[in-house]
């Protein structure tokens, strides 16, 4: 059998195939058997369809048959011929068939049945094989590849910034450290000129600065990595490690910062509408269960393909954060207290609540936010002329409100020296963050997109831990 290509179930299901008899291998869903006549449902990652396998038993050993059970690993050889069922246009009758993989049908715990996301979070080792984490898992990728694709097109360089780093980008201390020292030993005195990298190191949170220095040299460039955060949270909001898209351009103005988001965001979901859509379909009809059998909070109006062309579709609206403070402190969800955090005082910082009532109750479309209060900001954003303000934006999203976050940096040498001071940021750690502004700075801008985010938003998953292989969390680093 080993003579015969393989090809993908994929490739079968869309009638690419030009042989007639081919080899498939994959992973058993489903066997049931009729007289002489055993089906086997097939699957081999490639699609969310799998391949029927008829086989009769006088052409395949009843030993080896009585062997395959749902899990077990096969590899078939058979002719491809228009199928008598109702559910499938094609199917293999099978000629020859080798079982790779025995299955232990009494212990195998992805039993033909409906499982739970909190059960199938246990066995991350096996969820992928489930069809719905198969689809989220495929729509992943694709997201990934389009990204890539956007950028590629748009002349952007791809660069790789350290995971290991000595600046904390956000500033907000929630860092995990990186060391090679016994800490039992140091007694809580720790010499970090004895370390391996002579000096206090983490893992990164972001990529932003150092994607700054080469914008400031490259133009427009982009990197894709994966950041950690030690922050305390246990919701279905957060992880504890994730990945990151930020693009920095020399430059580009807030405008021009604001343009770009809303074209990317709309270049991928838009290639997810176009290459994804049997995963699509899947996912919204799991949608659709979930919301009948265990009926949860209203996340949106609209079924999960209609908010994809809905954000599509859409021309962005733009407020500012006043505009917007505006807006909800007077609406009636604040004023009846329907809201958990009440908006009474600007300058406060917008929760999910407030961002999805303004995309999905009074725009009814995404919206950008711009011009936050510089005290609930990162200190490289560019400080407005009213001294309040920075050139900061938000773009939200229905469902999941923040999809992207980003600014315009501050380029002014001594506008950016006067926040540090102010935020007690070190300029000893940072001298070469500010150096760039002595020599040939220049106007320039980013932002960042969690991709975990985007990919909950693009498949309806309700939880964050569900749209990545292997989620890190407070008190969870399995596999």
């Amino acid at each position: 059998m080993g003579k015969n290509k393989r090809v993908k179930i994929l490739d079968i299901i869309n009638n690419t195939i030009k042989e007639k008899k081919v080899t498939v291998s994959g992973w058993v869903r489903t066997k049931r058997q009729s007289k002489n006549i055993s089906f086997l449902s097939l699957n081999d990652g490639s699609t969310i369809n799998n391949l029927q396998i008829v086989i009769d038993s006088d052409t395949i050993n009843n030993d080896l048959l009585d062997r395959i059970s749902s899990g077990a690993s096969v590899s078939v050889f058979g002719k491809i011929v228009k199928s008598m069922g109702s559910n499938q246009f094609l199917e293999l009758i099978a000629e020859k068939v080798e079982l790779l993989g025995f299955c232990d049908p009494e212990t195998y715990p992805l039993q033909p049945k409906k499982h739970s996301y909190e059960f199938l979070r246990e066995i991350g080792h096996l969820r992928s094989r489930t069809n719905t984490f198969g689809a989220v898992f495929r729509i992943r990728h694709a997201i990934i590849f389009a990204i890539h694709d956007f950028f590629n097109n748009k002349g952007f360089l791809n660069i790789h910034t350290p995971i290991i780093t000595s600046s904390d980008a956000e500033g907000a201390g929630e860092m995990f450290k990186v060391t090679n020292l016994d800490l039992e030993k140091s007694h809580g005195k720790i010499d970090f000129e004895k370390d391996f990298f002579s000096k206090e190191v983490n893992l990164t949170v972001s990529g932003q600065l150092n994607a700054e220095l080469s914008a400031l040299a490259l133009s427009e460039v982009y990197t894709f990595g994966p950041t950690f955060r030690a922050e305390n949270s246990n919701t279905s909001r957060h992880l504890a490690e994730f990945w990151m898209i930020e693009p920095e351009m020399a430059f580009y103005d807030i405008i021009d910062n604001m343009d770009l988001a809303e074209e990317l965001l709309k270049y991928i979901v838009q290639y997810i509408l176009d290459q994804c859509d049997d995963d699509l379909i899947f996912l919204e009809k799991i949608e659709e269960d979930t919301q009948k059998s265990k009926p949860i909070l209203q996340r949106h109006n609209l079924k999960l393909k209609e908010r994809l062309k809905f954000v599509c579709e859409s021309n962005y609206e733009r407020i500012t954060y006043s505009e917007a403070f505006d807006i909800l402190k007077n609406s009636k969800q604040n004023k009846k207290k329907k809201f958990e955090f009440l908006l009474n005082e600007w300058g406060i910082d917008l929760q999910s609540e407030h961002e999805r009532y303004l995309v999905e109750k009074h725009f009814n479309k995404p919206v950008i936010i711009i011009n936050y209060p510089k005290e609930i900001k990162a200190f490289y954003m560019r400080q407005n002329d009213d001294g309040k303000t920075v050139a900061a934006m938000d773009v939200l999203f229905p469902t999941v409100g923040e999809i992207i976050g980003g600014s315009q940096r501050e380029e002014r040498y001594d506008k950016l020296l006067s926040r540090m001071k102010e935020m007690d940021i070190s300029e000893k750690e940072l001298w070469w963050y500010l150096e760039t502004r002595k020599f040939g700075t220049a106007e320039h801008s980013g932002f960042g997109l969690g991709l975990e985010r985007l990919v909950q938003f693009v498949t309806g998953m309700t939880n964050i831990r569900d749209v990545i292989p292997f989620p890190r969390t407070p008190g969870n680093c399995n596999f």
